[in-house]
């Protein structure tokens, strides 16, 4: 009994001690981020790494996201005779929910892990201890680009994502299953709300972003600098990145739609 009370005291108190420490480090970030203002080309080229390449697994995911809605939604409709509102069905589920979640589970998974192994790796090389004692901070140089372009990513990933969805919701739904194509893009037109809804999902996409961009950065800066290490690193990106996600979509939800 002894040894489980000092088992779990020991668990919290490295708990809180590295939620404090990785606070810290956000605060840090925060407090460096005018050297993106002053070199913009560092981010662009991030922005660039860290969204094209996740271009074509965002659309793919959302085309068949929105082919299984397209189905299940008319299924489900249709035994209440309501098959016209399957293009409103479509675009809530992808702009409220499932855009902005999934595209932050995808990022996690292929930015996040590429962030948290890249950073990992710099650390492993000492090529972080060479830019201190070259007097240039490796929080502005490298951990800021990086975390403001995942941030600007996010929610433009995630509008990918909700759009491409429509789009295989309207080809199952009109094109293969035969629903009213007025009434399906009509009622998504009448029922999607461009601040209550939209601009709902986007401010979730930006929260995820935040939070799965830092957490790689953090795990990837913290990681031991061995192989072991940076492997470690790169799958707690994946598990904590998506319980946060899965926890601020449910805090989100009943703070914008209660």
């Amino acid at each position: 009994m002894i040894d489980f009370i000092g088992a779990l005291g020991r668990l919290v108190r490295e708990t809180v001690s590295s939620t404090g420490y990785a606070f810290r480090m956000f605060f840090a970030v925060l407090r460096a981020s005018g050297g993106v203002i002053r070199r913009p080309r560092l981010m662009t080229s991030q922005i660039h790494f860290i969204g094209n390449h996740s271009l074509l697994i965002i659309c793919v995911s959302g085309l068949f996201v929105g082919f299984v809605l397209g189905l299940q939604g008319y299924y489900t409709l249709s035994r209440y005779g309501s098959e016209q509102a399957l293009g409103v069905l479509v675009a809530l589920s992808l702009t409220r929910e499932l855009g902005p979640v999934v595209t932050a589970l995808l990022y996690a998974g292929r930015a996040g892990t590429s962030l948290t192994a890249e950073i990992g790796l710099m650390k492993a090389g000492e090529q972080l201890a060479a830019m201190e004692m070259m007097a240039v901070n490796p929080i502005e140089r490298v951990l800021v680009p990086r975390f403001w372009a995942g941030v600007v990513a996010m929610p433009v990933l995630a509008a990918l994502f909700s759009a491409v969805g429509v789009i295989g919701g309207y080809i199952v739904g009109v094109q293969l299953i035969g629903v009213d194509e007025g009434s399906f893009w009509s009622q998504m037109q009448d029922g999607v709300d461009i601040w209550k809804d939209i601009g709902n999902g986007v401010l979730k996409s930006l929260v995820f972003g935040f939070a799965v961009t830092f957490t790689a950065l953090f795990q990837g800066y913290e990681a031991s600098p061995t192989p072991e290490g940076v492997a470690g690193a790169t799958t707690r990106t994946v598990v904590i990145s998506s319980l946060l996600v899965l926890w601020l979509d449910f805090v989100l939800t009943a703070l914008m739609f209660n």
